[in-house]
């Protein structure tokens, strides 16, 4: 069973990292502070603190170089993916439900189209490229044009999971023609390919 107290002290931990990062606006790369100084600050030991650092750690959130200091890094999904893997793919119906959440961003995404500009649509032209390169292209492009970060990295994160689980790739031609309907605005009838896709 879980310790209470070290639980508070690992929230603690990360609001005071969180709101060090925005006061000073810091960025992939910069310092944060160190386990003596975040002990100081949230009058904990610094086995609790150290204990929490190397959890955020496992995250991908931060490193530590021997000597220099703590650092942040840019979140990327994959170490989410890594780290939560074995316990998330072990059902049958949650692989399921990771295909279906998948479809459904998607989905809610596409349906947006009508109010994003789409002109830089133009540099998902690979012909040479894998199909499955070509999607994450797409929806990457798309998501950030909708400006919402966070719904890219529930997407990103949904979709890394699901590439762990499904061997077969998308229809490559279903793929070209999402983007070639899309270049033509014919939005529904881009919906209706990209449904095809998971069936």
């Amino acid at each position: 069973m879980s310790n209470p107290s070290k639980m508070k002290v690992y929230q603690e931990v990360l609001n005071e990292i969180r709101r060090f990062i925005q006061e000073r606006e810091l960025e992939d790369g910069d310092r944060i502070p160190s386990e003596r100084e975040l002990s100081d600050q949230l009058n904990a030991s610094r086995a609790s603190v150290r204990e929490a650092l190397r959890a955020i750690e496992l995250l991908g959130l931060i490193e530590t170089r021997h000597g220099e200091g703590t650092f942040l890094r840019t979140y990327r999904p994959f170490h989410s993916v890594e780290l939560l893997s074995t316990f998330v793919l072990t059902e049958a119906q949650t692989k399921d439900e990771l295909k279906e959440v998948q479809y459904m961003l998607e989905q809610l995404c596409l349906q947006e189209l009508k109010r994003l500009n789409v002109s830089e649509i133009e540099e998902l032209e690979s012909p040479d490229g894998a199909s499955e390169q070509i999607h994450n292209g797409l929806f990457i492009l798309l998501f950030n044009q909708l400006g919402n970060q966070l719904l890219l990295k529930i997407w990103h994160l949904v979709a890394s999971f699901q590439q762990l689980t499904e061997q077969e790739a998308f229809d490559a031609s279903d793929v070209q023609l999402i983007i070639d309907q899309i270049k033509r605005q014919e939005y529904d009838q881009a919906i209706d390919t990209h449904s095809r896709l998971y069936t």
